[in-house]
């Protein structure tokens, strides 16, 4: 283990735990991840270690069978996974934004029901907000939830489903009409509803349709679908929280922590390629001697440490500032963006240095070059990191009088 992305103040339980995970990600997930990736084949044996390892639990509450963890020794787990394979910190990702939005917003029931199951990995999760004609615009979404007596009619597309075929759970967002006035402000008037579902693909619930894997440039093994619904019929008692219009506010808060993890992630995929650059560099030799003696090599090798060093300063800053209770979407938003932009310039540093190996599907750092554009993208653009960074900064620095 090297001197960078260390993490000060940790307890002895956190680092066993980071010790742990990092011995499976070293024998169980890197020597494996690449194969798997050019298959797009999902990663089964890596999923149920995990799952004995209890890190599908890892934020769930004692009192339901989880670990009770903080943000921060979650983000520092999906650091190391991401490390070795990007697409499995994904498979946790969601899975834990749904289990976190029951944990904070659900009702005892909906807690009782899901959550010990969910620590187990039993029921996996998968949330949905996105749809094929909007992206970032959340409150243009046009599915829709319509009271039917003591259940609630659901239709509506929905798109960029992590885990949609695997999972058994998904939150999904859609509007709601009932006791919201007309000229109610749209993220005043969308729910989550809790749907629970079979795993696979095709029509998995009488009106709901996974119709299969979306072919993804990278972030391979694990599923990306789409979600059409046609009338599902869903219980009443499963909109999250039990009351409408709440649905907006409990995915952000969802995405608040998930940006956490996406930070996480470039610190984890930036850490694998600075270690694939810095050792390829010292076996590489050119005009008499290792690459890593040319100056230039040095100075990439400089600026990629420095990078990886930064963005993992700013994720645990992030998680640190949620776990004491503060509100954290400037450091969540900051983190989110620093660490994905260093990511692709980490990467495509470790690129340059492979020269044209890099360009050969033998080598690791190909399959990381695909990986690292998704976290540009993945719970939101680096464009709404910075405007919502640019938003807070003028609430903490407004002129007076």
């Amino acid at each position: 283990m090297g001197r960078l992305a260390q993490t000060d103040g940790l307890t002895d339980i956190q680092r066993e735990i980071l010790s742990t995970v990092r011995d499976f990600v070293d024998k169980e997930i890197i020597p494996v991840a690449t194969g798997l990736e050019h298959r797009d084949e999902y990663p089964v044996q890596i999923v149920e270690g995990l799952k004995e390892l209890g890190l599908f639990g890892l934020m769930i509450p004692e009192e339901y069978g989880g670990l009770g963890e903080s943000l921060l020794t979650y983000a520092l787990c999906v650091e190391e996974i991401a490390r070795g394979w990007m697409s499995v910190s994904g498979i946790i990702n969601t899975h834990f934004i749904v289990a976190y939005m029951l944990k904070q917003h659900g009702t005892q029931e909906q807690r009782d029901y899901f959550l010990p199951r969910m620590a187990t990995g039993e029921v996996r999760g998968a949330f949905s907000m996105s749809e094929p004609a909007l992206g970032s615009d959340v409150a243009a979404i046009s599915s829709r939830g319509v009271r039917d007596g003591d259940e609630y009619i659901l239709n509506g597309q929905k798109m960029w489903l992590t885990n949609g075929g695997t999972a058994n759970l998904v939150a999904v967002l859609c509007k709601t009409d009932e006791g919201h006035p007309e000229g109610t402000a749209p993220h005043k008037s969308m729910t989550t509803f809790l749907i629970e579902k079979e795993p696979g693909f095709g029509e998995v619930k009488p009106g709901l349709t996974i119709p299969g894997k979306i072919d993804k440039m990278g972030y391979k093994g694990v599923d990306t679908t789409e979600l059409i619904m046609d009338g599902v019929r869903i219980p009443a008692n499963r909109v999250l929280g039990g009351q409408t219009g709440r649905g907006f506010y409990q995915m952000m808060d969802g995405v608040e922590v998930g940006r956490v993890n996406v930070a996480a992630r470039g610190c984890g995929v930036a850490q694998r390629a600075f270690e694939l650059g810095v050792s390829y560099a010292q076996q590489r030799h050119t005009f008499g001697k290792a690459i890593a003696e040319h100056q230039a090599i040095q100075f990439k090798l400089a600026e990629m440490a420095t990078k990886v060093e930064a963005a993992h300063a700013m994720m645990v800053n992030a998680a640190r500032k949620k776990d004491s209770g503060q509100r954290n979407d400037l450091e969540a938003g900051m983190a989110k963006y620093l660490a994905s932009e260093y990511c692709k310039e980490v990467v495509e540093d470790a690129f340059r240095i492979h020269g044209g190996y890099g360009f050969s599907k033998e080598y690791e750092i190909e399959r990381l070059y695909r990986e690292a554009p998704m976290l540009l993208i993945g719970e939101g653009t680096a464009e709404i990191q910075k405007m919502i960074i640019g938003r807070r900064l003028l609430e903490d620095y407004r002129i007076q009088g």
